[in-house]
């Protein structure tokens, strides 16, 4: 069964809005991101990973929001095999979000491995995007990172 490992929130102030969290809720910041697409962080409460992200552009941002849009933005499953689930999406409503699985690097091409988090994007109904991985998110305790 798959578990929901991930929540993604896309802010225009990663600083502020993880500090939030941490401060309020009490999460531990587990990674911090800075890279030409993404900077925020990885927050956790042991369970459930929390992505607090800027997009840098439109493309990794999603072209239908932009990287000026601030709300969550996606969530992400573990799942035992990706074969197996992207056989079930592909007879599914759901399509891969090549436009950005490619600005990220990940999908048809295969995971970055020993990085974790998300390995293939898709959207699914009503076009809320999601990520699959096998090897889980940094914080969660099914993480293989």
């Amino acid at each position: 069964m798959a578990q929901i490992r991930h929540i993604a929130i896309q802010t225009q102030d990663e600083e502020a809005t993880a500090n939030f969290y941490v401060e309020n809720f009490g999460l531990k910041k587990v990674r911090k991101l800075d890279s030409e697409r993404t900077s925020g962080y990885f927050l956790t409460d042991g369970h459930i990973n929390l992505a607090i992200l800027r997009f840098k552009n439109d493309v990794v941002a999603g072209a239908e929001r932009g990287a000026g849009w601030s709300g969550i933005h996606h969530i992400g499953f573990q799942v035992e095999s990706l074969e197996e689930i992207e056989r079930k999406l592909a007879a599914s409503v759901a399509r891969p979000r090549a436009d950005i699985n490619a600005a990220l690097g990940i999908g048809r091409d295969g995971p970055r491995h020993g990085e974790g988090n998300v390995e293939v994007r898709y959207a699914g109904p009503d076009n809320v995007n999601f990520d699959v991985s096998e090897t889980g998110w940094v914080g969660t305790p099914t993480s293989k990172v």
